[in-house]
């Protein structure tokens, strides 16, 4: 796998380029801003993006302005974006209105370095990974349309907004995954999520956890 790095801080790049070669993805590009990650991308034509949210000059927005001027030219290329703190409008934004191949997580995440390699490996696969504390922040917020759900769907969705398998679910609550796949079936119909050719239903899904028209 082929990442293209975009971070201000140089220890931090240094950083995350090490932990990515130990687990076998190579760095193709390492920068400092948003348009040189837009060019980084452009010129490596790499499989995955970890991006910074808040980079030069403001030190604002930056990074994810340049991780959707990535996506606007390039639809559904996989982006990790790292963040300092808790940003539920940026996590939002990045989702948009296709929740594949993204991924939202605290900086704190990168010290599990088994966590964030799978993180990654899971995004540039074409999953959405979402930082389980934003999980917790956007469920207290959002209650509609999950209001209708009970308590433990709520938890399936919010482990399916982290990106986390029917296997990984069910290990997480201590269920079987017949019983995920139950849950999953009431969340799809509570939701009115109907089975079709073209629709992913469980990004559908997601999309209505996040507060998202389907």
């Amino acid at each position: 796998m082929r990442v293209v790095i975009a971070e201000d801080s140089v220890l931090l790049r240094e950083g995350l380029t090490r932990l990515l070669a130990d687990g076998g993805v190579t760095t193709v590009a390492a920068v400092g801003d948003g348009p040189a990650l837009v060019a980084a991308v452009a010129e490596h034509e790499p499989d995955l993006a970890v991006v910074d949210v808040r980079m030069p000059p403001s030190h604002t927005d930056e990074g994810l302005r340049a991780a959707l001027a990535v996506r606007a030219a390039r639809p559904g290329f996989p982006i990790l974006v790292l963040s300092q703190y808790v940003e539920e409008r940026y996590a939002t934004e990045l989702i948009g209105g296709d929740a594949s191949a993204v991924g939202y997580l605290l900086k704190e995440r990168v010290a599990d370095v088994a966590e964030f390699l799978d993180a990654v490996r899971r995004v540039a696969a074409g999953g959405t990974v979402i930082d389980p504390d934003v999980v917790v922040q956007l469920l207290g917020r959002r209650r509609v349309p999950t209001e209708r759900l009970t308590g433990r769907e709520r938890e399936v969705l919010g482990l399916m907004a982290e990106g986390r398998s029917n296997a990984a679910v069910a290990a997480r609550l201590v269920i079987s995954e017949g019983a995920v796949e139950k849950h999953i079936s009431a969340i799809f119909l509570k939701l009115g999520l109907e089975p079709t050719p073209d629709d992913h239903r469980r990004v559908l899904a997601v999309l209505a956890f996040l507060g998202h028209p389907a």
